[in-house]
């Protein structure tokens, strides 16, 4: 077991190293401040020994699906069979959190839950009852600071913990999990693309529901839609080709414009859905950790094999400079061409890929326009080989 750390007092309004690019996930709001420099994936990029770290190798970049999705074992598309009430899929990270805590393999769950105002606004709780980890059902789509955390565990004494959070927290965690005095850490990931502050949340909402009041959750899904589910149980779509790209390209962090883990590479095990198809999510099991957690909900799971059909590369060049534009379809036209981009477009595995080459050129561009010194040292080689791709902006 690593030598433990020692907490140091900390002084209010800790400082942001990261400045502007500061994704907020909470290391600054503890004594583990002291290992920022190191520890923050935006001042700090060291993907490759981290990886190295935590699965024992880097990915391959030879081997295309894990120059996108990073280190795994397998990849499989899954739902529970007897969904959680109130989920937001079918609660597969609910249920893994609680069958781990009630089976004793971890004696605590670093999850998110909201604040009794407000459904979005995102509050980390260190879970110690299945009650506590329920209680934290459904994504919040804003930046949240689960590693403020950090000093509690200590003070907590715990030494089993389950972390479930998304790239740039894990990260900083697995940068300073020596330090943490943990006989087991696991690790459930999430995918995590576009993250917003919650007044940039507002705007969206505001800017594309019919009803922002009532929306429960919502998610960019692989039938080319915006889902919102709505309190009265209904659930809106709005085609991507239709959201007003001209009014939302700032609401997104500058942290978020800035990353290129969008699969959660150092998670021991990913749940997301945009390799799975509609309905289904998409679980990637990085290493034998992972692996441990998905056989001890394996029964409760309906499985299938992921699948890839179609062809990303010219979508994913159109929209380039789309995006750049700030180019807004009327709505008729929107959901034509999301009639026929679900029809035939790119889907499982390769609208994966499409998702993560669209978002992988937008970032490039953005730190090769706002922070050209960090382009070279910050973007990974697996994000440098996908971009390479295709023709940028010349600027």
């Amino acid at each position: 077991m690593a030598a433990h750390h020692k907490a140091r007092p900390l002084k209010s309004n800790s400082p942001r190293p990261a400045k502007q690019l500061c994704s907020e996930c909470g290391l600054c709001d503890t004594s583990y401040i002291h290992y920022v420099k190191e520890a923050c994936a935006f001042l700090h990029q060291q993907f490759d020994a981290l990886e190295t770290q935590t699965h024992g190798r880097q990915r391959t970049l030879a081997n295309e699906n894990e120059c996108y999705f990073g280190v795994h074992e397998t990849m499989v598309a899954a739902r529970k069979k007897q969904p959680i009430p109130g989920a937001q899929w079918t609660g597969i990270v609910t249920t893994i959190a609680i069958k781990m805590l009630n089976a004793g393999w971890v004696e605590g769950v670093v999850c998110v839950q909201n604040t009794p105002e407000d459904r979005f606004q995102p509050r980390p709780v260190l879970a110690r009852t299945a009650a506590d980890i329920f209680a934290a059902r459904v994504n919040k789509p804003t930046l949240s600071p689960n590693l403020n955390l950090l000093d509690e565990i200590e003070r907590s004494g715990l030494r089993r913990l389950l972390v479930i959070g998304v790239g740039c927290q894990i990260q900083a965690l697995r940068a300073v999990q020596k330090h943490l005095g943990l006989e087991e850490l696991y690790v459930l990931g999430t995918p995590c693309v576009d993250n917003v502050t919650r007044a940039g949340l507002q705007k969206f909402l505001e800017t594309t529901s019919r009803s922002p009041q009532t929306v429960v959750h919502y998610e960019f899904m692989q039938d080319y839609q915006v889902h919102f589910k709505h309190e009265d149980g209904s659930v809106e779509k709005v085609p991507f080709f239709g959201l007003n790209t001209r009014e939302l390209k700032d609401i997104f962090a500058p942290s978020c414009l800035s990353c290129f883990d969008y699969v959660n590479g150092l998670a021991d095990l990913v749940v997301g859905y945009m390799g799975a198809p509609l309905g289904w999510q998409w679980l990637v099991v990085r290493n034998e950790r992972g692996q441990g957690m998905l056989d001890l909900v394996r029964d409760e799971l309906e499985m299938q094999p992921v699948t890839s059909q179609g062809q990303r590369h010219q979508a994913v060049q159109q929209s380039i400079p789309a995006y750049d534009q700030g180019v807004t379809l009327p709505m008729w036209a929107a959901r034509w061409m999301g009639v026929v981009i679900e029809k035939l477009g790119p889907k499982g595995l390769e609208y994966a890929r499409f998702s993560i080459d669209s978002h992988f050129t937008r970032n490039y561009l953005y730190v090769r326009r706002h922070y050209p010194q960090k382009l070279a040292s910050h973007v990974p080689e697996f994000a440098k080989k996908i971009v390479s791709q295709y023709r940028l902006p010349k600027d």
